[in-house]
């Protein structure tokens, strides 16, 4: 066989491979975004506002902590784990200049003290009043949480 067949032959099978990992990443995003208490939440490890260092990801509730997946991922384990007392918001603002095209259409910045070092979430107006009443409603006793 000669060797450009075998070339082609390469780039078919990458081709196919690729094809079969975008697959498996749409389907455990549609699998994560159907879970009960699932929403959209980007992150950010940086204080400064600005497009720098934002991840998109898809959080979902637990019973005592939130779990973060990041959007473009095979892992099905969460990236990071937000327990309740130990998210302190701190305030809210609207994505300034090219920080509004690097999250989704719609999202508001929350800035945040968590033990893993998140700075910033983004999220929609509903979602981020859903995550305020979910640390407010902490069981007595479980920390405080500063909510703005």
């Amino acid at each position: 066989m000669p060797l450009w067949l075998w070339f082609v032959d390469s780039l078919a099978v990458l081709a196919i491979l690729a094809i079969l990992v975008l697959i498996a990443v749409v389907i455990r995003r549609r699998y994560l975004e159907r879970t009960a208490g699932a929403f959209e939440m980007s992150i950010n490890r940086h204080e400064a506002p600005g497009p720098r260092g934002w991840i998109l990801g898809v959080a979902v509730y637990g019973a005592t902590e939130v779990e973060w997946y990041r959007t473009f991922s095979l892992s099905w384990r969460p990236r990071h784990r937000f327990p309740r007392g130990e998210v302190a918001i701190e305030g809210r603002r609207q994505p300034q200049g090219a920080e509004a095209f690097t999250l989704h259409p719609g999202q508001v910045v929350a800035t945040c003290t968590t033990s893993s070092g998140v700075r910033q979430l983004a999220m929609s107006p509903t979602s981020l009043t859903g995550l305020l009443a979910w640390l407010e409603s902490s069981p007595p006793g479980r920390g405080v949480n500063k909510v703005v």
